[in-house]
């Protein structure tokens, strides 16, 4: 009896789901179509024992009385425990190189003591994400490191007169909110990088945004961005592209993350970095048994639905790959919501936003998703709530 080795690396949204899927439905219909000829095992990598609920992060960095860090950093193993030893393996570490000859991954840990081995697979699968410059909206490695980041804002928040916020999207646009409303005495600051806010939204909304932000005391700069930042005891000197330079109690990095795929072959990468997929409605990668989901992929423009969207397509590709010709299944297709929406809450009480092409009002985001962030759903994302249902 054959075992195939199916290879998941990154743990965050894209990973997870990918996993629990394959684990709670794939991999069972594909050894009752082998009759027993072939096993599967599932091996995940992720560079942190825990999860990142990212969605939460504005508010759990604000104040931990708001959303403790403990409801939005979550242990992964305990989302896997009830999956058959012989079907599935965490392996903790970050991947560092893949021969594509012997297709093998190199996965250094990020714990103590630090251990190097290579992980084989049959089939792979690339969730890696994107990460920021900031530890804060994502784990660099350990969790301990981003855990450390929000507990060193939490203690020089309260304290601090002047903040900047370096970043125009969501991250950068719902942390100022919190900032302006729990902090209204600080001189807060906001870059938007570019001639408007959420640049995803149309330039109403934007508009609508830069008001609620003025609303609550925070000054919104467009067209100007960091050049560099260099600490100077507890402060950050900041170089600006106007050519000014500036001191402030606090900077937060809240820019575009970048995809995380630098151990990848070259040959693999389009020319933003993101993995190839051959198509985005079946999710195939550059090359045969390869396959990509969520911010690290070609396909993906930044949105959560990239991912929710894309899992069971992924899956069902994955399949029929598997299974051959002779199954008769055919896979459902990726379509991506290419449509405007987004949803930015600007402090507790508001936001802007749009869901499928139409604007929605602020009450609504407040409902929606401004009350807390949705931190309920994080358990949802380690233990695979969403995908139950095949």
């Amino acid at each position: 009896m054959g075992v195939h080795q199916i290879v998941v690396v990154g743990a965050n949204f894209s990973g997870l789901g990918t996993a629990h899927y394959l684990l709670k439905h794939t991999i069972p219909a594909l050894e009752k179509a082998k009759n027993g000829s072939t096993t599967y095992k599932l091996t995940l990598i992720s560079p942190s024992t825990h999860f990142y609920y990212k969605f939460g992060l504005p508010r759990v960095l604000a104040s931990p009385d708001l959303i403790p860090i403990s409801k939005a950093v979550l242990p992964i193993a305990e989302g896997f425990k009830d999956y058959p030893e012989d079907h599935f393996e965490l392996v903790i570490g970050k991947a560092t190189a893949l021969d594509e000859g012997k297709k093998s991954l190199t996965v250094e840990g990020t714990y103590e003591p630090i251990e190097t081995r290579n992980v084989s697979y049959d089939t792979l699968v690339l969730a890696t994400g994107a990460s920021s410059a900031s530890p804060i909206w994502d784990l660099k490695g350990s969790h301990e490191i981003s855990v450390a980041a929000l507990k060193e804002m939490h203690a020089a928040l309260p304290k601090a007169s002047s903040i900047l916020i370096a970043g125009g999207g969501p991250a950068g646009v719902e942390t100022a909110g919190e900032i302006g409303t729990l902090y209204p005495k600080a001189k807060t600051i906001i870059l938007s990088g570019s001639d408007r806010l959420l640049t995803r939204l149309r330039p109403a909304i934007s508009d609508q945004a830069e008001s609620q932000l003025s609303g609550l005391g925070v000054k919104v700069v467009h067209d100007v961005k960091v050049n560099s930042a260099t600490k100077k005891g507890s402060k950050t000197v900041l170089e600006l592209s106007d050519n000014t330079t500036n001191e402030f109690d606090i900077y937060i990095d809240a820019t575009g993350p970048r995809p995380n795929t630098t151990f990848l072959p070259k040959g693999w990468l389009d020319e933003r970095e993101h993995v190839k997929t051959e198509s985005k409605e079946t999710l195939r990668g550059p090359i045969d048994g390869v396959y990509a989901i969520g911010d690290c992929a070609g396909y993906a423009l930044g949105s959560i639905f990239d991912i929710l969207d894309a899992v069971r397509p992924l899956c069902g590709t994955i399949y029929s790959d598997l299974a051959g010709p002779g199954s008769n299944f055919k896979a459902p297709l990726f379509k991506q919501n290419l449509k405007e929406t987004q949803l930015v809450p600007i402090g507790p009480n508001g936001g802007v936003g749009a869901a499928y092409g139409w604007k929605l009002p602020s009450f609504a985001i407040r409902m929606i998703k401004g009350k807390d962030f949705m931190i309920g759903k994080a358990p949802d994302n380690v233990f695979g709530k969403e995908y139950v249902k095949a």
